[in-house]
């Protein structure tokens, strides 16, 4: 399908100039988001169910002050950035199509075909709550979006904040009238991820395959929103080091954290059941705030070696992504060290593991960095898309 002349009439009335090479603050934000992440996801892997914890109401942060702290900071907020940026990167792609006067979607769709496959390895293998996959299926429908109008991709967006947003009152909703999800005791899957072989684990994922994937599906029209929301803010000139991304990035930051921090900080002080209020509509828009906090301080703060780091971790944020969760995987669970099953209970271990694995990424991308291009993850994609 070819771009509509109206679609790229209005693509460049809204947006300004592009940008020449890459733009450093997102490298940075990608750092950050994938730093962000696995400060929720490494609570999963410490847990005595492991990934299972989330279903049997069992993977919860906020039992203690540190695991509270990371609650407020991370649940939700960096999966959120993380999925605005894919926007981005897929508004980068569009761009970059349009300019060489290439079919769009076109090859764009291979790409998406790689992050799904990527995505279903590493779930059956890894991590049951991979974000890639529900990421591939929701770039093919925004790409495809981006050839129509600004008013249509102005409505499907709304539209989709709309039905999410209710979604989540609907669920909330039951959970207030309903018997709710109580805390069960499952020995079978407690002695899987203490003592279970990989194997076991693999098998374990695909024969609850629904379940472990619930989340993206339940969140699809918020992943069209973020997305489209990425979009939105690249044409608009979010993130470029000139007066209007300032602009934006402040009004970002007052929005984000003068308002959603504490919608969000209430909603976790009150009953259990508006953890998906919390989750799904309170943390992104913490999330806007994140994004224009760490734009003040890319433009205030010396760049220096953690900045430097975090722009490597964000080119290599597919790569990265993968390793946190391997290296999570093999530290916590039976078939590697086997952790979790002794120090779990204790949040100051969480708290260290996060921060290792964190140490690992970010040295060890600045290190790969100086002899290749890009991550091994990019690097694979990329050989295979050409």
């Amino acid at each position: 399908m070819h771009t509509s002349a109206a679609a790229q009439a209005a693509a460049r009335e809204a947006a300004p100039p592009a940008p020449k090479g890459r733009l450093p603050l997102l490298d940075v934000l990608r750092g950050v988001a994938i730093l962000g992440t696995l400060g929720t996801n490494v609570w999963i892997f410490a847990d005595k169910y492991g990934e299972a914890g989330p279903l049997i109401g069992s993977a919860g942060t906020d039992d203690t002050a540190i695991g509270a702290l990371f609650a407020l900071l991370a649940n939700g907020k960096f999966l959120s950035m993380l999925t605005v940026l894919f926007g981005v990167g897929l508004a980068i792609q569009y761009r970059s199509a349009e300019k060489r006067g290439r079919r769009w979607p076109g090859r764009y769709h291979w790409r998406a075909l790689f992050l799904f496959v990527e995505g279903t390895i590493h779930f059956t293998l890894v991590f049951a709550w991979d974000v890639l996959m529900g990421y591939a299926v929701t770039a093919v429908a925004v790409a495809w979006l981006l050839t129509r109008s600004q008013r249509a991709q102005h409505a499907v967006m709304w539209t989709a904040l709309g039905v999410h947003l209710t979604i989540m009152g609907l669920v909330t909703a039951a959970m207030f009238t309903g018997p709710g999800i109580a805390p069960q005791h499952d020995p079978e899957i407690q002695a899987l991820y203490a003592s279970g072989s990989w194997w076991e684990q693999v098998q374990f994922r695909l024969d609850n395959a629904l379940m472990f994937r619930i989340e993206p599906i339940v969140t699809f029209p918020l992943l069209v929103f973020l997305f489209m929301l990425g979009v939105r803010l690249f044409r608009a000139g979010a993130f470029g080091s000139d007066a209007t991304g300032g602009r934006i990035r402040n009004r970002l930051l007052s929005w984000g954290l003068g308002i959603g921090l504490p919608a969000n900080l209430a909603l976790m002080l009150g009953p259990d059941e508006l953890f998906f209020l919390e989750r799904y509509a309170a943390a992104p828009v913490v999330m806007l705030g994140y994004v224009g906090l760490v734009g003040l301080l890319i433009e205030r703060v010396r760049r220096g070696p953690v900045t430097a780091a975090l722009e490597s971790l964000g080119r290599t944020a597919l790569s990265g992504y993968i390793l946190q969760n391997l290296l999570a995987s093999a530290i916590c669970y039976g078939w590697g060290l086997g952790l979790a099953a002794r120090f779990g209970d204790d949040p100051w271990f969480v708290a260290a593991l996060w921060l290792a694995i964190s140490a690992v990424l970010l040295v060890g991308s600045r290190l790969w960095l100086r002899r290749f291009a890009t991550g091994p993850a990019e690097m694979l994609q990329k050989t295979l898309l050409r």
